[in-house]
C-alpha cells in the first residue's frame, strides 16, 4: 500500500519540489494551496504524513491542527515555515505536531524526519490495532450464558463498565472467569486505550508482593539497584487486577486499605507520595467472612473492597450454559486445531451436565479441548468425555435403610467425598452465607464450620 502524503503549501515551487522528492519514494502525494483545500481534502482522504505550512492565505497552519485535534486521525504533522519562533514552534508541538522546520530547509534533513514520522505513524496503527483486537476479544459477547444468574451478572457489568466506580470485588469458585469478568470491564470502559495490568497475590513472597505492586526506589534493599515503578503507578489511567486477594498477607493488605482510601502511596524505601488514578477489581475465591473470623483478612478492607461486589455462579448451577459453552469451545478448539469436529451427540451432553465441575468453566474447556484435539472424526459422543472423576459424576442417590456394607468390604473414602460434595453445594447455592448453609444441611452453624474445616473448605 502507498504512502499517502498531503503537502499543504502556497508556494509553488516548494510544492513542486517536494513532490518530485515524494514521487521519487513511490508516495502518493496530494497538494493544497490554502488552508481550506486542505481541510476538504482531510475529510475525505486518509494520509500518513501532513507537510504543513504555517502561513497560508486563508488560515494558520495551528487552525488546521486544531482542526485534525478534534478529529480522529492516524496522520503525523510536520510543520514548514519561515516565521519560526519559540512560541510558534511550542503551540505547534502542543497541538500535536511532530515537528517543526524552519525555511529554508534542507531536503536530506526533510526526509530524514519524514522516516521518523512514518515509524511514528506504524506504530500507532500497530497500538490501534491491537487495542481493537482486544476490544473484540473482551467484548461483552465473550462470556457465554444465558442462565438467570448470567444475566444478572452481564447487567453489573454493563452497569460497573460504564460509570467511574473506582473499586470492584469479584467473588467466585476457582474457574469462574474472574479473570475474564475483570478485562471485559476494563475494555468496555473509559479506561480501554490505559493499560490493564494483573497480579496474582499468592504468586510472590511478601516482599517481592510489595514491590512489585508500589515500586521501589534505587537501594531500598540489597538488590534494589534501580528505581523500579510498581503495578500501581504503570496502570496509571488503567485498571489493577488483584487475584486470590483473599490471601495477601496482613501487612500488605494495611497498605492496600490506605492505597484504597488515598489513591496515594510511596515507593518501598521512598518517603515521597505519588497519586494515580486507577480502578482496582480485586478477586478472591476464600470465604471472607470465615478469613475475617478467623483474624486471617482485615474487615475494614473488606468493606472497603465491598463498595460493589459481584457473584460469579459456579458452573454447576448454570442449567444449560453447559451445553452453550461445551458449542462455543468445540467451535473453538475446531477451528484452532484444523479439526473437523461440528457436531456433540446427546449422551455427550449428558455425561458433562450430570458432571458437578469442581474446576467450573476452566475444566470445561480443558475436557473440551482435549476432546475435540483427539477426535478423530466429525462427532463427540460420550466417549470422547474422558478426565472426569467419576465418583463426581455420579448423582448420589441412597435409600439409606436398605444400605447394607458389601461382603468385600467399603471404600469409606467415598462418604467423606459425599460429605465434601455436599458441603460445597450448600455453599454455591447461598452465596457462601455459612448461617444459610448450615441451614440447607439441618445443622448448627457450629457444626457446619467444623465440617467445612474437616474438609479444607474454610
Amino acid at each position: 500500500m502507498k504512502i499517502r502524503v498531503l503537502i499543504v503549501e502556497d508556494e509553488s515551487l516548494i510544492r513542486w519540489s517536494l513532490r518530485q522528492k515524494f514521487e521519487e519514494r513511490n508516495y502518493r502525494v496530494t497538494e493544497a494551496e490554502h488552508g481550506q483545500a486542505a481541510l476538504d481534502s482531510l475529510d475525505t482522504q486518509a494520509y500518513d504524513v501532513i507537510m504543513l505550512d504555517y502561513k497560508l492565505p486563508d488560515m494558520t497552519g495551528l487552525d488546521i491542527l486544531r482542526h485534525l485535534r478534534d478529529v480522529d486521525h492516524d496522520a503525523v504533522v510536520i510543520m514548514m515555515t519561515a516565521y519560526s519562533t519559540i512560541e510558534s514552534a511550542v503551540e505547534a508541538i502542543k497541538l500535536g505536531a511532530f515537528d517543526y522546520i524552519a525555511k529554508p530547509f534542507q531536503m536530506e534533513q526533510l526526509l530524514f524526519v519524514v522516516d521518523k514520522a512514518l515509524e511514528t505513524t506504524k506504530l500507532r496503527r500497530e497500538v490501534r490495532e491491537l487495542r481493537r483486537h482486544l476490544r473484540d476479544q473482551f467484548g461483552m459477547d465473550s462470556i457465554i450464558g444465558q442462565h438467570p444468574s448470567m444475566l444478572k451478572l452481564f447487567d453489573m457489568i454493563n452497569q460497573v463498565s460504564r460509570t467511574g466506580v473506582s473499586t470492584l470485588f469479584l467473588r467466585g469458585d476457582t474457574g469462574t472467569g474472574k479473570d475474564l469478568v475483570a478485562r471485559v470491564i476494563h475494555y468496555n470502559s473509559g479506561r480501554a486505550a490505559s493499560p490493564f495490568v494483573n497480579i496474582t497475590c499468592t504468586a510472590l513472597s511478601e516482599p517481592l508482593l510489595e514491590s512489585e505492586l508500589f515500586g521501589h526506589e534505587r537501594g531500598a534493599f540489597t538488590d534494589a539497584k534501580t528505581l523500579k515503578k510498581g503495578l500501581f503507578e504503570l496502570a496509571d489511567g488503567g485498571t489493577v487486577f488483584l487475584d486470590e486477594v483473599g490471601d495477601m498477607p496482613a501487612a500488605l493488605q494495611a497498605k492496600l486499605l490506605r492505597f484504597l482510601e488515598e489513591r496515594k502511596f510511596r515507593r518501598v524505601g521512598g518517603t515521597k507520595e505519588i497519586s494515580v488514578d486507577v480502578r482496582v477489581i480485586a478477586a478472591t475465591n476464600r470465604d471472607i467472612e470465615q478469613a475475617i473470623e478467623q483474624g486471617k483478612f482485615r474487615r475494614d478492607l473488606m468493606y472497603r473492597l465491598n463498595v460493589v461486589t459481584l457473584f460469579l455462579p459456579p458452573l454447576r448451577s448454570r442449567g444449560d450454559d453447559i451445553r452453550l459453552l461445551t458449542q462455543h469451545f468445540v467451535a473453538r478448539f475446531a477451528q484452532e486445531f484444523k479439526k473437523p469436529v461440528t457436531r456433540v451427540h446427546e449422551p455427550a451432553y449428558e455425561k458433562l451436565c450430570s458432571y458437578s465441575w469442581p474446576g467450573n468453566v476452566r475444566e470445561l474447556r480443558n475436557v473440551v479441548e482435549r476432546a475435540v484435539l483427539l477426535n478423530k472424526g466429525t462427532d463427540l459422543g460420550a466417549d470422547d468425555i474422558v478426565g472426569l472423576s467419576q465418583d463426581e459424576q455420579q448423582p448420589w442417590e441412597w435409600d439409606i435403610e436398605r444400605i447394607a456394607l458389601p461382603p468385600e468390604g467399603f471404600d469409606f473414602e467415598k462418604l467423606r467425598k459425599l460429605e465434601s460434595h455436599l458441603l460445597r453445594q450448600a455453599l454455591d447455592r447461598t452465596n457462601n452465607n455459612q448461617t444459610q448453609a448450615a441451614k440447607l444441611l439441618n445443622l448448627s452453624r457450629d457444626r457446619l464450620r467444623y465440617r467445612l474445616q474437616k474438609h479444607g473448605l474454610l
